[in-house]
This record gives C-alpha cells, structure tokens and sequence, in this order.
C-alpha cells in the first residue's frame, strides 16, 4: 500500500498557504527560460535552411567553431571532389549564404521599406541535400523560376511585401514566388532563393571559393564515424560536424557572447534573489500559521529532527509544484512568440539547469525557516 508523506499531504491540503511561493519560483524559472528560449531561437532561425537539410554531415574551416559570428568563412573549391573519396558519401554541396540591400516597391505612394537582409540558397532539384525537408513541392518549383524568392510568413509586414510582389536585391528585382512557415530571423530579415538566382543576383562564391559543404550520406546513422574519417584525413584544411553537433556548437558560441551572458547571469541572479526571499517568507509564514499543529506532533513525542525533515521536504515539494508552474508559463510564453513569428528553443541541459536551481532556491528557503520550529511548543497547546 502506498502512503502519502505528511509534507506532501500538507501541500495539497493547504495548497493556497504555499501559492505566493509557488508563483515566485514560476517567475523566477520563467525568466530564465525565457531568455534563453529567445536567444536560441534566434539561433534555430538563423541556421533553419541548414538544420532541416538533408545533410548527415557539414563540413566548414578548421578554425570556424561555429556559424554565429565567425566572421565568415570559405572553402577551396577542389575540396568537394575530395570529400567524394569516402566510399559513403553520396552527395556533397557547397551552401552559399550571402547578404544584401532590400527594397520593396510600395504601392499607393507608401514609404519604401530599406534594410538589409540575410539571403539563404537552395537546390531546387528533387532531394537535394540543401533542400530542407519542409520544403513543399510547389515551393520547389517555385523557386525554380529565375529571381524567384521564399519568404517566411512572419517577415511579410517587416519587408513591406505579400505574396506576388516585386522587390529589388542588390538594385535587382525579385519576386516575392513562394511563402515559408517557421524561418524567422529576428537579426535581419532573411529571404531563400535558388543557387541560380543566386548566381543572377551576383551572390555566389567567386574565385576558387565555395561556402560550407552539405554531405549526405548512404547510412545517416554512421554520421560520427564517417565525421571521425573525414577529420582524420582533412590534414587542417577542414574540420567536419555531424548535423546536431553543429547546431550545439551554434547555441553554445551565441550563449557565450559576452552581453547575452551577462543578460542571462543577470537573470539567475535576480531569479535566485527574488525567488529565495519570497519563498522563504511564504514558508515561514506557513509554518507559522500551522504552528499549532507542528506543536502537537511534538506533545505525540516527535522529535524535532524528524519536524525539520517534514518541514525540508515541505519546501522541496514546493520547488517541483513551482518547476511545473514554470512549464505552464513558459508554454504560455512560447505560444505568443509563435503568434508573433519570433523563434523559441528550450535545450534540454537548460531545462535540467532551472529545475535543479528552483529545488536550491526551495530547499534553501525551507533551511532558513526551520527557526520558525522552535516556537512549536508542547506547552502553548495548554494556552
């Protein structure tokens, strides 16, 4: 037969005492989660065309550790036929992304919209490597139409455009041919086209230099150690990444950019603060009104290790009732991004890290209301 602990029992039943500690601990794991939710997302929306290509492997410079803020990078050209010798490789393909001046043509004597954009390049042939998995079948051939170009939904009213309309890139004009869901770029507005239009639009790698390489493989489940092959025989002139490797390595070098850390250390810290006053108040509080109770349990000869325990575990169970509050909110969060167009991504070890720290910031509160115990006094009950 299954019992209940007395400290979780006490939680259910006079779950309203515990509400302000509960909520503080939400906030404090929300604004956490939210922070990083957004940076991530804005990682996820930069590397989109990337991350749902058919790619088992990438291959970059030996120096790039990542695609955020590397300043760039290229390869020599030669060494596609190069990454061809591995007997299970079946296809390779430079990605070339590149950016450039936007300028839409309003009508009804509206102001122009200027700014700069981020400009991603696809094969458009069947299966491609570069062709994200998500694309459809008429946005494929879509984009088959010279100076055609995808836009994802979001980035519609920041560009000044709609579907069928004409804009200019560069000083040449495109047309808006096809519309994209879940490639926002919150940075620069960001637009998709062919490797031939690309080519048109004077955007392509020039000079023996090619972008990043898209390797497909025959078995994709061999991806590490086909990656462990190619390294060994790159002699520095490459370095290459399985797919999630390398959209790790894109969220952990934007986590290590100096302001973004500091936003987000900034946010522990106030969390830490915030949440371990409130609850230890609430708890104390608590504790205080049932104090009555704490005192008949030590009339019935329970000892006061035994009360602290109660009152620890209290805390603790307070802490994951809170983790699940964050869950609730932080959904909540994410489901108005997605209305807004602006990207969220929650890694998991970040998920793990905010729950750990919420049972520290309950079990802590918990300690410092174990004085409150000393007032539980067999004798006041005689009062």
């Amino acid at each position: 037969m299954v019992t209940m602990s007395l400290a979780l029992a006490t939680l259910l039943y006079e779950w309203r005492r515990y509400t302000a500690a509960m909520v503080a601990l939400a906030f404090a794991g929300l604004l956490i989660l939210a922070q990083v939710g957004m940076f991530t997302g804005i990682v996820r929306g930069v590397t989109a065309t990337l991350d749902r290509s058919r790619a088992d492997i990438i291959v970059m410079p030996a120096k790039m550790e990542s695609l955020i803020n590397s300043g760039g990078g290229s390869l020599p050209a030669r060494l596609q036929p190069q990454i061809y010798m591995n007997p299970e490789v079946v296809e390779v393909a430079d990605w070339d992304i590149d950016g450039g001046r936007w300028v839409n043509h309003p009508k009804d004597g509206k102001k122009a919209v200027t700014t700069f954009i981020d400009v991603n390049m696809v094969d458009t042939r069947p299966g491609a490597v570069t062709l994200p998995v998500d694309f459809t079948e008429d946005t494929r051939r879509a984009l088959m139409e010279p100076y055609a170009i995808a836009v994802d939904d979001s980035q519609l009213k920041r560009l000044g455009v709609k579907l069928g309309d004409e804009a200019s890139v560069n000083g040449k004009t495109v047309r808006v041919r096809a519309l994209l869901h879940g490639y926002p770029n919150v940075n620069n507005a960001s637009i998709t086209v062919s490797r031939e239009t690309l080519r048109l639009l004077g955007m392509a790698q020039k000079n023996g230099k090619t972008g990043p390489l898209m390797v497909r493989l025959a078995d994709p489940a061999r991806a590490e150690i086909v990656r462990d092959q190619l390294n060994s025989t790159a002699g520095k002139a490459y370095r290459a990444w399985t797919r999630t490797e390398l959209a790790k390595a894109n969220e952990g070098a934007l986590m290590k950019e100096q302001i973004i850390g500091l936003f987000i250390t900034a946010g522990v810290v106030i969390g830490f603060v915030i949440g371990c006053s409130i609850t230890s108040m609430t708890l104390r509080g608590a504790i205080l009104s049932s104090i009555k109770e704490f005192a008949s349990l030590r009339a019935l000869g329970v000892p006061m290790s035994a009360l602290r325990g109660i009152v620890f575990e209290l805390s603790l169970w307070v802490g994951v009732a809170g983790f699940f509050a964050t869950g609730v909110l932080t959904l909540g969060v994410y489901l108005l991004a997605l209305q807004g167009g602006v990207p969220m991504g929650f890694p998991t070890p970040w998920i793990v890290g905010v729950a750990i720290l919420l049972l520290i910031i309950a079990g802590a509160s918990g300690l410092f209301s174990l004085g409150v115990l000393k007032k539980s006094q067999p004798a006041d009950l005689l009062r």
